[in-house]
């Protein structure tokens, strides 16, 4: 069965499972957040072609993280095949910034650390 992390229940560094580590519980396992990016870049697609975009992910992984993406409501099956709902597409939307800010920390710490 699939499980996923729940605001409010226990999950990986928050024992009162507080949203936003809920939240970064889901987005940090492997190839989540890969998943989300790679919907967003692309638009709906199928198992095959996310896979292929996704690179080294096994068949197994890629269908457990879209299992647990689509009980989170950020992925879901379509026509077309699998795309991000409005809450994944608003999900990819602020990640953006924090992506940046990632990008200047990372930036900080090449300027700062003693090689």
């Amino acid at each position: 069965m699939v499980d996923i992390p729940r605001p409010g229940q226990p999950v990986r560094g928050s024992k009162s499972g507080a949203p936003i580590m809920a939240l970064f519980d889901l987005l940090g396992r492997n190839w989540s957040m890969g998943v989300v990016w790679v919907l967003s870049d692309i638009g709906p697609c199928t198992f095959r072609e996310l896979q292929a975009r996704c690179e080294s992910i096994s068949p197994a992984a890629l269908n457990m993280r879209l299992k647990e993406l689509q009980m989170a409501r950020f992925v879901e099956r379509t026509e077309r095949g699998y795309a991000l709902t409005e809450m994944g597409q608003e999900l990819y939307a602020d990640l953006v910034p924090l992506g940046s800010f990632a990008q200047r920390w990372g930036e900080l710490l090449d300027k700062t650390d003693p090689k």
